[in-house]
């Protein structure tokens, strides 16, 4: 992979990408993927996946076992009609490649790229993806989406290959995003962080996904979906005004 921080370092081709991105698993009081069910229904069957081998990348998930992991997104989903089947239960190359559509989920970032490059899925997921297969990610899942997961707000319990992530979406993505300060906390707010990041990689722009906010991609083309319009998409860039994207719009990845 040839690109740094989130700027292209050629011009890469985005026009058969389908790909769901979602800020999280949970929205407020609702169950596991519950709130996304809606946009995951519609994105399998405008991608005619009903049926299919769905790869599941569990590598995110630390305080629970890959079988676990498997029947819980498994039981999420059986509303819809998708054949689901963790990578780790054989060799994950030949699962992601006989995969029709790659869902990842969430946990710890850097677990999950730590395991994506061990198994050497990361080139393999990323070159599916560019030639039309479905993604769906969230949390983590959407995190390893961007163009590097520097922008996590994990712990770094391992340490990776490398920061290099799928570039599917070529830009910073920081899900979970909460404004402000909880009172009586004394470290720096997520504006704060994120902030850091661009004052190191001033060439680099983040999108900022508050909980319920995911990213549609279709091609070069991306809408903003969300649960919540006084909740939209955040676009943040070095020593510029933060810009608010509203839910429902769209914007072209250039």
């Amino acid at each position: 992979m040839v690109f740094t921080l989130g700027v292209c370092a050629y011009a890469e081709d985005f026009s058969k990408q389908n790909a769901l991105l979602l800020s999280s698993s949970g929205y407020k009081d609702t169950g596991y993927l519950t709130h996304a069910l809606p946009w995951i229904k519609d994105f399998v069957k405008q991608n005619k996946l009903e049926g299919k081998r769905i790869a599941f990348v569990p590598y995110a998930g630390v305080r629970k076992t890959y079988n676990e992991y498997e029947s819980q997104v498994k039981t999420a989903l059986k509303s819809i009609n998708v054949n689901i089947v963790s990578i780790h239960k054989g060799n994950a190359k030949d699962e992601i490649n006989k995969a029709d559509a790659i869902f990842v989920g969430g946990g710890n970032t850097f677990e999950l790229v730590h395991q994506m490059y061990n198994n050497d899925i990361m080139d393999l997921i990323q070159e599916r993806v560019r030639a039309g297969i479905p993604y769906i990610g969230w949390s983590a899942g959407s995190n390893v989406a961007g163009a590097t997961m520097q922008t996590t707000n994990d712990m770094p319990i391992v340490e990776p290959e490398s920061f290099e992530t799928l570039n599917i979406f070529p830009y910073q993505i920081n899900p979970h995003f909460i404004s402000g300060k909880p009172v009586g906390h004394n470290g720096e707010s997520r504006e704060e962080r994120l902030e850091e990041f661009l004052i190191v990689n001033k060439d680099s722009t983040i999108y900022a996904l508050p909980e319920g906010v995911a990213l549609l991609i279709n091609g070069d083309k991306v809408k903003v979906l969300g649960m919540d319009k006084k909740a939209p998409l955040l676009k943040m860039q070095y020593q510029k005004e933060v810009e608010k994207i509203s839910i429902g719009s769209e914007f072209k990845i250039n």
